[in-house]
């Protein structure tokens, strides 16, 4: 029997899958797959988040006013040019589909965040991914893609999974030479983890571009990864439309508490970054120490090259109880993404490496 068929384009999608972290009866886990925070959520946002219990039968507020007026308060922005979501995935879904569809281009960097390739095809798009040099953004090579049916260009910065980024002067330039008709996606989704004063986050683009946007996260810096919770700064037109097209509730009240008391905490977004350069430092190190290839890395992550043997290698660690995430969907086979962990997580993955090698 015939049954509802779904639009062209989407059983072509590969469904996007997380990092691992579960196994049967194993010893201590170290989960360094998904880019999350070590040190656990925000001890504030658990707080508020607990808090909120109390009135789980009450709807959340639809516009998250309260959450916007502290982002906004934080980084002086306008509130009512701040689109809250269930994770910037949402934000980056409600973009395509605010802006692109069938006949349309959507291009991004090679080795650039996978959900860009995905909310393309998800909208009958098509994904345009732009060569990259030295595993960094080529902003040359980007603008040259991008033709009269080019509607969207994202752009992770810094990027995942390679940990590169482009500097303000460069991202200013790509916002001026990219036409207008084009919408220009800044994703600093590890944006707290830069401490380099020549790196722009995309605030100052939007406020001087009709046509840029910035996403960011709570999900990396600031532990919240389950609560869904991302935030946008637009332009007012931009914001507008979003508002239209969003979920009357997408962000739950519990996710809008914790987010409000994680920005007051200061403590913990410190101890996460000096936990983070300390870590990575080491498991750099160490990796070079056994033989192995590290890039520059400016997330709370590795990717280092592991050549032929990559996924030989991801297994062997994962019967060890040690979750790294492979590339192969990446572009970027004979790599490994590792996650920064705590220092016992470090010693394992270095451990577990020195057994495999032999």
């Amino acid at each position: 029997m015939a049954h509802p068929a779904p639009k062209p384009g989407i059983m072509d999608i590969t469904p996007y899958i997380g990092g691992e972290g579960r196994v049967p009866e194993t010893q201590r886990l170290a989960r360094l797959a998904s880019n999350e925070n070590p040190l656990g959520p925000s001890p504030l946002a658990m707080k508020a988040y607990i808090d909120a219990a109390k009135n789980l039968h009450r709807y959340p507020d639809g516009m998250a006013a309260d959450l916007r007026a502290a982002l906004g308060q934080k980084y002086g922005m306008d509130p009512a040019r701040i689109v809250c979501g269930a994770g910037s995935d949402e934000l980056i879904a409600l973009l395509t589909r605010a802006y692109a569809g069938a006949g349309d281009e959507i291009v991004y960097s090679a080795h650039g965040f996978l959900r860009y390739k995905l909310a393309a095809m998800e909208m009958g798009a098509t994904p345009k991914a732009v060569p990259e040099q030295n595993l960094t953004a080529d902003m040359d090579a980007l603008l040259e893609a991008v033709t009269e049916r080019t509607k969207i260009l994202f752009l992770a910065n810094p990027n995942n999974p390679t940990g590169s980024w482009l500097d303000r002067n460069a991202l200013q330039k790509l916002a001026s030479r990219l036409p207008s008709s084009v919408l220009f996606v800044i994703d600093a989704a590890y944006s707290e983890f830069m401490t380099d004063p020549a790196y722009e986050s995309g605030q100052a683009l939007v406020d001087a571009h009709k046509n840029v946007v910035m996403l960011r996260t709570f999900s990396k810096i600031y532990g919240l990864s389950a609560l869904r919770l991302g935030w946008g700064y637009f332009p007012e037109e931009i914001a507008s439309v979003l508002n239209r097209i969003r979920g009357p509730f997408n962000v739950s009240a519990p996710a809008q508490a914790a987010g409000i008391a994680a920005l007051d905490d200061d403590d913990f977004l410190q101890r996460t970054i000096a936990l983070t350069e300390e870590q990575k430092q080491t498991m750099t190190t160490g990796l070079k120490q056994l033989g192995f290839q590290v890039y520059p890395s400016a997330g709370n992550f590795l990717l280092a090259q592991f050549g032929a043997e990559a996924e030989k290698i991801r297994l062997a660690l994962k019967e060890r109880g040690v979750f790294v995430r492979q590339m192969g969907a990446y572009g970027l086979p004979e790599t490994l993404r590792i996650s920064i962990g705590m220092a016992e997580d470090t010693d394992q993955l270095l451990t577990a490496l020195k057994e495999i090698k032999g």
